[in-house]
């Protein structure tokens, strides 16, 4: 009986874990989304610690937003496909989340 409740718990902890990481990953792709749309209006002058936090974003959202960006062209200066990525990691990961959690 108490396997089962240590199973259990552990089973909650990482579907936790999980949603978690993956609200944390869109943070970070709105993050980046709106320091591009900044950047690309020109307004962040040059500072050590924000090209810092840019790269980071960057290199963290980049690898992800790329796949979706070979299937999905920009319509205009509008680029929709973080909107999809969003999307798909929402839905994805709920499912997974919610498997785990049993």
């Amino acid at each position: 009986m108490i396997a089962v409740l240590i199973v259990a718990t552990v089973r909650e902890d990482i579907a936790d874990f999980l949603a978690a990481l993956l609200l944390v990953y869109v943070i970070l792709i709105f993050a980046y989304i709106i320091s591009s749309l900044i950047q690309s209006f020109g307004r962040i002058p040059y500072a050590r610690w924000s090209s810092a936090v840019i790269g980071f974003l960057r290199d963290v959202c980049e690898p992800y937003l790329r796949i979706f960006r070979r299937f999905i062209p920009p319509i205009g200066p509008i680029d929709i496909s973080p909107i999809v990525a969003i999307l798909l990691l929402q839905i994805v990961g709920g499912l997974l989340v919610s498997v785990i959690r049993g």
